[in-house]
């Protein structure tokens, strides 16, 4: 982690409200998610919420995980208890589970980056079962609406195309480089929900970045986009990763 950070470059982006990483093994897609973390070295948040996708099982709901802390080999992680709980106080797709949280990735490799560059945090972990239009939308406007004068970050976590030969890939990721930069939620959300773009996290990067607008935040930068195939050199069948800034 500390060599990604060492290689990634540093935007001076200020007032970071939201930041998307991808979320593959560190080996393809640690080095883009170390742009996304480089901005936000030595930065003080209170809480990080990290909203991320369910691979391994279905729930329709967007799931806190029911415990005290998360483990990394860099040690314990303690989760925002009092947040967590406000969150579902709030809104009845917020729900303290065990779904999502047993066999999940996708929030997992995110801790380890976070426990390097910030010093003293709490996170809120939510796992997002169902991408559905109520599910992202509640999700959103719930964080931002509660938290609106607090001081945390969101991290959404995604990765884009999957297992097309790199052209390709290249070409459907831009359209996701394109809503983002464009800070078009709406488009990015009807782009995701028709399917016409590729992203296993579209719903917490719409999310996050429905909540970092009532927080205040007006714009978004890509700080780095690559795929598997700029990893390997294998293009025949690639994934392709994302950092952003949203401020």
């Amino acid at each position: 982690i500390e060599d990604f950070l060492k290689r990634a470059e540093f935007y001076a982006v200020e007032n970071i409200k939201a930041l998307i990483c991808p979320h593959a093994g560190y080996i393809y897609s640690g080095q883009v998610a170390a742009y996304s973390y480089k901005q936000i070295t030595n930065a003080s948040y209170k809480s990080v919420f990290i909203i991320a996708p369910s691979h391994s099982e279905y729930f329709d709901f967007n799931s806190i995980y029911y415990g005290k802390a998360y483990e990394t080999p860099l040690g314990l992680v303690e989760i925002d208890a009092e947040k967590s709980q406000a969150l579902v106080d709030s809104s009845p797709s917020i729900k303290f589970s065990y779904h999502g949280h047993r066999s999940e990735h996708s929030l997992e490799v995110q801790l380890p980056f976070l426990q390097v560059v910030l010093k003293d945090f709490k996170i809120v972990p939510i796992v997002m079962g169902r991408q559905s239009k109520r599910n992202i939308e509640d999700l959103g406007n719930t964080i931002g609406n509660l938290f609106l004068n607090e001081n945390i970050l969101i991290v959404a976590s995604t990765d884009l195309s999957h297992y097309h030969p790199y052209s390709t890939a290249v070409s459907l990721d831009s359209k996701v480089k394109d809503y983002i930069e464009n800070f078009d939620i709406e488009g990015l959300e009807n782009a995701f929900l028709e399917d016409t773009i590729e992203m296993c996290g579209g719903g917490p990067v719409i999310s996050a970045m429905i909540a970092a607008k009532i927080m205040g935040a007006k714009t978004s930068r890509v700080l780095c986009y690559r795929n598997s195939g700029d990893v390997t050199g294998d293009t025949s069948a690639v994934v392709g990763y994302l950092s952003c800034a949203i401020y």
